[in-house]
């Protein structure tokens, strides 16, 4: 699923930044939207409510549908080891993730934009589908003809490559060197809230 509705609104309501631009948005609003958003009282928010609150940000921080993200956690389940840092594995080695991680992009939907146009190859062979799992040790590289892209350079003065991603800026390209830890995954959200969500 793609997203096309207004993203500071979204960001606005779930109360994270996801993109650049709402940031600053939320620097200036940060309470939720709607007429009455400033002066709104808000009641005691209930178990369920805070483990939708979390779903929803883990959701729209990777530009996931319903049916996907409930597809990543119905295979986490079926793993050893933390079913919520195993799910935030999962969900950092899809093909878009990466590419926002290492620089490439500014925005998950910018990422998967860029790779739903064939702008990237891994391993050498073209791949145009953002939920592409990668695996550790996996190259990604922009083609010739996507290298004078203005869109790389402007991506690039905004990341921070995690240390699970190595980039390289003058090439353009990018490698999976390891399995983040769930502490290392820049995403905010309860993973634990999710987790508990899903399993009611």
């Amino acid at each position: 699923m793609k997203y096309t509705g207004p993203k500071i609104k979204k960001a606005r309501r779930l109360g994270i930044a996801l993109t650049p631009k709402s940031e600053k948005y939320l620097e200036r609003r940060p309470n939720v939207p709607g007429q009455h958003g400033p002066n709104r009282r808000r009641g005691k928010q209930s178990d369920y409510g805070k483990q939708l609150t979390e779903k929803q940000r883990l959701r729209y921080q990777y530009n996931l549908s319903e049916k996907q993200l409930r597809n990543v956690f119905a295979k986490a389940v079926r793993k050893p080891g933390n079913t919520g840092e195993v799910m935030l594995q999962m969900l950092e080695c899809r093909l878009d993730a990466v590419i926002l991680r290492a620089g490439m992009a500014r925005t998950i939907y910018q990422a998967r934009q860029m790779v739903s146009h064939g702008h990237f190859r891994v391993n050498g062979q073209k791949v145009n589908i953002p939920s592409f799992q990668l695996r550790v040790g996996d190259k990604i590289t922009v083609r010739e003809k996507s290298k004078d892209l203005d869109v790389f350079v402007l991506a690039q003065q905004v990341a921070k490559t995690p240390d699970y991603v190595t980039a390289n800026d003058k090439e353009l390209t990018a490698e999976l060197n390891r399995l983040p830890s769930m502490e290392e995954v820049p995403v905010t959200c309860e993973i634990s809230l999710v987790v508990e969500f899903y399993a009611r």
